[in-house]
């Protein structure tokens, strides 16, 4: 295994494999940057490449604006993401990086581009469905705190350090404001199957408005429901990782 890491403005390799059969792509959630999947290529096997998607606005692209479309952002990163798709891919997307998710790949179904064989979407309700919750993007500061701890239970030690909400409130809201504006627009169903994983006391995304997701594909559909609320992948990250690595392994039909 190669340990460079091959970067450019939009995706980030920890482990670079040239011989990999299958890319795996990786979009965070709201307020969050491509570390957000650092350490997943420790655990995932040879054959599969993983690649993170660093959205502007964080982290390394802390000085470009975010982005606060969903179409639009699916349109950007499916300029950038053509010469990656020269092999098997799949999608992974976590609560905002589900909804990017899907938008790319209907973008990139526009543009008659290789299709993926799987997506994976967490903690994040389909999107045919209307928002599970009131628009939060133009609350001010202290609503905004408030009800996005209600309803998401961000980790505490996140929101217990004053220099670090100083840096993720503008993306995060952001991120929220790209939620908010997004309207559905229906189109054909999806070919490759969809996995989905939710939260048990998820309050922004309940189990119901994940399992949704079975209207999205012509494929197989699964749901997996975990313990704990919108961030179960903190205790259940080994599990969701098994579990997208045993789907990427199954034989192509």
């Amino acid at each position: 295994m190669s340990s460079a890491v091959d970067t450019d403005r939009w995706f980030l390799c920890r482990a670079v494999r040239p011989n990999a059969s299958v890319r795996l792509f990786c979009l965070p959630f709201a307020g969050c940057g491509a570390s957000a999947f650092n350490t997943w290529s420790k655990v995932f096997p040879e054959t599969v490449e993983l690649h993170a998607i660093q959205l502007p606005g964080r982290e390394s692209r802390c000085n470009e604006p975010a982005l606060t479309d969903a179409y639009e952002t699916a349109k950007a990163v499916a300029d950038a993401i053509g010469p990656y798709l020269d092999r098997r891919w799949a999608v992974f997307g976590y609560s905002m990086g589900a909804l990017i998710a899907f938008e790319l790949i209907r973008e990139l179904r526009r543009r008659g581009a290789r299709m993926p064989e799987q997506l994976f979407v967490a903690a994040r309700s389909a999107p045919q469905l209307p928002a599970t919750h009131p628009p939060l993007a133009q609350l001010s500061r202290e609503a905004f705190l408030e009800q996005v701890r209600y309803y998401y239970e961000p980790p505490q030690e996140a929101w217990d350090n004053p220099d670090l909400l100083e840096i993720i409130v503008p993306v995060l809201r952001a991120d929220m404001r790209l939620c908010d504006r997004y309207v559905y627009h229906s189109e054909p169903l999806l070919a490759c199957p969809i996995h989905a994983f939710a939260g048990q006391s998820d309050r922004s995304m309940p189990v119901a408005t994940v399992q949704a997701w079975r209207a999205q594909t012509l494929g197989e559909f699964d749901l997996e429901v975990f313990n704990g609320g919108h961030f179960f992948i903190n205790s259940a990250l080994a599990r969701v990782q098994e579990m997208v690595i045993s789907r990427l392994e199954r034989p192509m039909e």
